[in-house]
């Protein structure tokens, strides 16, 4: 076994693989950027070498980079994690000449099933379905608008050596293809070192299921079962799950026989997923072969008890595989939500800044009988940096069944506080609680076809305002009284709390009338129902724990005038608590209007701009490219909303922009 293993990565992979390694009395190097200075892979490991700055392109896949950081620590082999170089053949093999062992498939099989266009020719070889499209080398934009003619529409844009949705688009026209094959060049360079793309037919009703599989250096493979990654935007995986709520038991064997099947035949040792596209009657096409740890793998080790990153060391260090096919059953259900740094109330920009505060749920064994776990790279007051991929954290659950797995997911997002940047917990806190994700009937296009105008919070039905409400007005009335204790008052001039409350949320009123004791307050509306309210919260405390009518209810919290902001299952309320009289007299106060930035391109998110598309004086059309900025490894082409006239540009390309600072002006 290795005394020490570099691990080639950053963030909460690096941080996930030290965790195992340092279980298995290894010792671990972590390399690091200028902007990781102090992040908590640098801190969790024995050792760290500093590798470049910031850009990826200059320190995370600069192979000499890496490889001088091992000559220098002296470890014996290297843990790629997901990502960066994971899947470099060159950088593989430049391990295997120094005689450092890759802790992954050997360079052959990355470079036979790490090359998208490779794979789906073997695979296609060896009679695996694989989904139409075309899988020679494109030259330019005007061969992608020819190949994609003759597939037919919808295609799929696709980086040759891409993951994690770098590189891809959908394109449903001749003038998509264009702009797409561009932008999807650009960030394969800036992802990978590679801008080579490839064309398919994209399948409009699919879901996405993938097969993990593990092989050692003795013959032997195994599949530990599938993944439902099919709930994904902008072909980035959202919300996983294992198993899957759609495949029967013949399918999966099916599929994960044919997985091993194509692993054997390109000699493939350590941990891969094989991808598939499942079609509603459960027809199953290759995608591709993923030869390297995938982001999701935590829900295949909950319901397995198998640790991928033990087995994936174990196997590079010559161990045969403890266990055989028969030996893998499939205990419970887990559930998986990735934390991403992007505001879901702006289209899921991303969103830099500092974590003023970050307090995920406590991981372990729930009350319910249920486990938390919580996979992440980060800590309270670290920096979230633009140079990156947004994701900071995997908040995984399981239970013995799938609907308590989504129960104890929807407990452990109401108790994740994140504050100081935009994140998408409401929205996947949402996802959990709509009742077509409940139900399993889901698909690729899920987020397309549930949000098409982008996500604006959920909206709570009447029996959960009302949960809300009472909540609020027993919450209130401990923090009036509170206030009522102030020092330095008056003799004879105490104030009373009263007992008539109006609670609006939501744009809903609900008067109710508050009777408290030693243990809490029922709360009592004006049709005659009434909710027993019972916590410790005290003002001041960001979560409150409660029971409401008998029921746990989380709910995350912060004082506003005559009120709270409360965020809970997706919802972002501004809850108001007035006296009869104060409701009546804010009816009558008049609505602060936004200022008016119409005339203007504004900087959507933090980021670097690319690329200025037009030029003052210009006559720009409704949907016509003006911009493209880079955020987190991501380009985004901001386009004209409607018809109008440049006035003027106000940044040029190489700017750094902040949010909301200004592109161009519009007359």
């Amino acid at each position: 076994m290795f005394q020490k293993i570099l691990i080639a990565n950053r963030g909460e992979i690096a941080c996930r693989v030290i965790k195992t390694a340092r279980k298995m009395g290894i010792q671990t190097v972590a390399v690091y950027s200028d902007a990781d200075r102090n992040a908590l892979h640098v801190s969790m490991a024995d050792e760290a070498v500093h590798i470049g700055p910031p850009p990826a392109n200059q320190s995370y896949i600069v192979i000499d980079k890496i490889m001088e950081a091992v000559r220098k620590t002296g470890a014996q082999a290297v843990h790629p994690g997901y990502g960066f170089l994971s899947e470099n053949m060159n950088f593989a093999a430049a391990l295997e000449k120094e005689g450092v062992v890759f802790v992954g498939p050997p360079s052959p099989a990355i470079e036979a099933m790490g090359d998208k266009i490779t794979s789906k020719k073997i695979a296609m070889e060896a009679g695996v379905s694989t989904v139409p499209g075309y899988m020679g080398l494109i030259a330019d934009a005007d061969e992608a608008v020819k190949i994609s003619n003759q597939i037919g529409y919808p295609v799929m844009i696709k980086a040759s050596a891409g993951g994690g949705g770098k590189g891809m688009r959908i394109a449903w026209s001749e003038a998509e293809v264009k702009e797409g094959f561009e932008s999807s060049k650009n960030e394969a360079a800036n992802s990978f070192g590679d801008d080579r793309i490839f064309i398919e037919k994209f399948v409009t009703q699919p879901r996405h299921i993938e097969i993990q599989v593990l092989a050692d250096k003795h013959g032997n493979c195994v599949y530990l079962h599938e993944r439902e990654c099919s709930i994904q935007r902008r072909n980035q995986k959202v919300i996983e799950e294992a198993p899957s709520p759609f495949l029967d038991e013949a399918t999966r064997k099916a599929m994960g026989e044919q997985a091993c099947a194509l692993a054997k035949a390109v000699g493939y040792t350590s941990a891969g997923t094989v991808e598939f596209i499942v079609d509603g009657n459960r027809n199953f096409y290759f995608l591709e072969m993923n030869t390297r740890l995938q982001v999701e793998h935590p829900v295949t080790e909950l319901i397995t008890g198998i640790d991928l990153v033990e087995q994936m060391i174990r196997v590079a260090s010559g161990e045969p595989l403890p266990f055989k096919q028969e030996d893998l059953k499939i205990n419970g259900w887990a559930m998986e939500s990735r934390l991403y740094a992007e505001d879901p109330y702006r289209n899921f920009l991303p969103s830099i800044g500092r974590l003023t505060r970050y307090r995920p749920p406590v991981e372990g064994q729930t009350p319910r009988g249920g486990i938390v776990r919580n996979d992440t790279g980060v800590f309270e007051g670290g920096e979230i940096s633009m140079f990156y991929d947004p994701m900071i954290a995997k908040l995984c659950t399981w239970a013995p069944t799938r609907d308590k797995a989504i129960e104890e997911m929807r407990l452990a997002l109401d108790t994740f506080e994140v504050e100081g940047i935009g994140h998408n917990l409401p929205f996947v806190g949402a996802v959990m609680d709509h009742p077509r994700f409940v139900s399993g009937n889901i698909t690729t296009a899920f987020i397309a076809e549930e949000y098409p105008e982008g996500f604006q919070g959920a909206v709570l039905d009447d029996a959960s305002l009302r949960k809300v409400a009472a909540a609020a007005a027993a919450m209130n009335r401990v923090a009036e009284i509170r206030r009522t204790k102030i020092s330095g008052t008056m003799d004879n001039h105490t104030r009373r709390v009263g007992d008539d409350w109006v609670v609006t949320l939501q744009g809903a009123a609900f008067p109710v009338k508050i009777a408290a004791d030693a243990h809490g307050s029922t709360v009592r509306f004006a049709d005659g129902q009434s909710l027993r309210v019972e916590s410790d919260w005290e003002p001041g405390q960001p979560l409150a724990r409660l029971s409401v009518g008998g029921e746990p209810v989380v709910i995350k919290t912060a004082k506003i005038p005559m009120g709270f902001r409360m965020r809970l299952r997706g919802a972002d309320l501004k809850v108001h608590v007035q006296t009869p009289r104060q409701k009546e007299l804010a009816g009558l106060m008049l609505e602060k209007l936004p200022p008016d930035t119409s005339k203007y391109l504004l900087c959507p998110m933090p980021g670097l701009i690319v690329k200025i598309s037009v030029e003052a004086g210009d006559e720009v059309q409704e949907g016509q490219a003006l911009a493209t900025v880079e955020a987190m490894k991501m380009e985004n082409i901001l386009k004209a909303e409607r018809r109008g006239v440049v006035k003027a540009i106000k940044a040029s390309p190489g700017a750094s922009l902040k949010v909301d600072e200004i592109i161009m002006e519009f007359e």
